[in-house]
């Protein structure tokens, strides 16, 4: 699959929506203005993709992605630097300006990737510190508008190494909100700034004064994960940030006991906090019955690929929800079609969608694989043909 200059289209024709019956679907702008069983729609003079019979997926939706850092492109580069989350802070840190870490160059690369597995809109966090500045979000804000707006990005800044540990990086979350970002985040208040009560407390009011979203990475496990989201849920209620804030990996919860998991997710549910996982091999996942059953929405992403924490990754969401339904012990046809649905149609809250389906009136993003169906999809993860990104085709096989 190769990278193309985007192409508007009017009409994708002999597509199967999840994998039933064909149809013409017809696109208006940006948007999926009719469909028509295929071979009823009328004439029409635009520009007609044949979609030969396949399997048609709403665009995928990555939502936990960190576009802005990866060697990606580069030659391969040797893990190295401490284990543990604050020793993979300070090898990046060392070793990501010698990298040109952040860059439009370095960003345009895993942005390809992406949307050559059938991306098309993406929550990114994006690295707000010190020594960089806004630098990353100015070079996540050039590659993604290189794609003319078909590719939706939205930006969290993120201040990976700290906040208050660092002082003036409240500041700068601040310029990152008037600079584009549309959430500010945060990480494990507990173990790196050491200050959970502070750090929730900052980046929480921050955004309930800006009117911006929160989406802060919590890895600490167990009861102390769960002291942190309780903290969160606090100032959720108090500041009126209901629907606005999400948990990302958030382990503590699939290591909780049962009755205390269900207390914590009943709280989260009612004040719409959601979750975000990418589905790491090594812990427990986080159970998608229990969370739809009390009202928490998740999301998957691919997390950072080959970058300083990490040689893995590709790009591939979809690839994401596969692990998450293995490691999760998934096999029957309605949960793998919702494992399809996590990483598209269900996912899309991450990125302020309330429709993200192949329906009247969703934007067109449309992914195209030689799949029977949407279960297909998963377990084989064949390759995206074509790729739709608001009604402009941004990559074929």
């Amino acid at each position: 699959m190769q990278q193309h200059e985007t192409m508007p289209i009017t009409r994708l024709a002999n597509v199967r929506p999840w994998g039933g019956d064909a149809v013409d679907l017809d696109v208006e702008g940006t948007t999926i203005a009719a469909l028509h069983p295929h071979g009823t729609a009328p004439r029409h003079e635009g520009v007609v993709i044949d979609g030969e019979g396949l399997c048609a997926l709403p665009g995928i939706v990555n939502a936990h992605a960190h576009v802005d850092k990866s060697w990606w492109g580069l030659p391969w580069q040797s893990y190295g630097g401490e284990g543990g989350t604050d020793g993979r802070i300070r090898h990046e840190r060392e070793r990501r300006g010698e990298l040109g870490i952040p860059s439009a160059e370095i960003t345009a690369r895993v942005l390809r990737e992406l949307v050559r597995h059938g991306t098309t809109a993406i929550r990114s966090h994006v690295d707000v510190d010190l020594g960089i500045g806004l630098a990353g979000i100015e070079a996540v804000q050039e590659a993604a508008a290189a794609y003319g707006g078909a590719l939706d990005v939205q930006i969290v800044a993120f201040p990976q190494d700290g906040v208050l540990r660092r002082p003036g990086v409240d500041r700068l979350l601040r310029d990152a909100v008037e600079a584009g970002a549309v959430h500010v985040g945060g990480l494990d208040p507990a173990s790196i700034d050491r200050d959970p009560v502070g750090q929730v407390d900052l980046v929480l009011g921050l955004a309930a004064d800006l009117g911006v979203g929160v989406d802060i990475h919590l890895h600490d496990p167990a009861e102390l994960g769960a002291f942190q989201i309780e903290l969160v849920l606090e100032r959720v209620e108090r500041l009126g940030l209901q629907g606005r804030v999400v948990i990302a990996h958030g382990f503590a919860v699939a290591q909780l006991q049962p009755e205390r998991r269900a207390e914590l997710l009943r709280r989260m549910g009612e004040q719409g906090v959601a979750m975000t996982s990418v589905a790491p091999l090594r812990l427990p996942q986080l159970p998608m019955h229990e969370l739809a059953d009390a009202g928490v929405r998740l999301g998957l992403g691919t997390d950072g690929i080959r970058d300083l924490w990490s040689p893995y990754g590709d790009g591939d969401t979809l690839s994401i929800a596969r692990q998450y339904a293995r490691a999760s012990s998934l096999v029957r046809d309605e949960d793998l079609l919702a494992a399809v649905r996590l990483a598209t149609s269900d996912g899309a809250w991450a990125v302020g969608r309330d429709v993200h389906d192949l329906v009247v009136g969703a934007r067109a993003d449309v992914v195209l694989v030689d799949a029977e169906h949407a279960m297909d999809a998963l377990v084989r993860l064949p390759e995206r043909r074509t790729v739709v990104a608001g009604g402009r085709v941004v990559a074929t096989a």
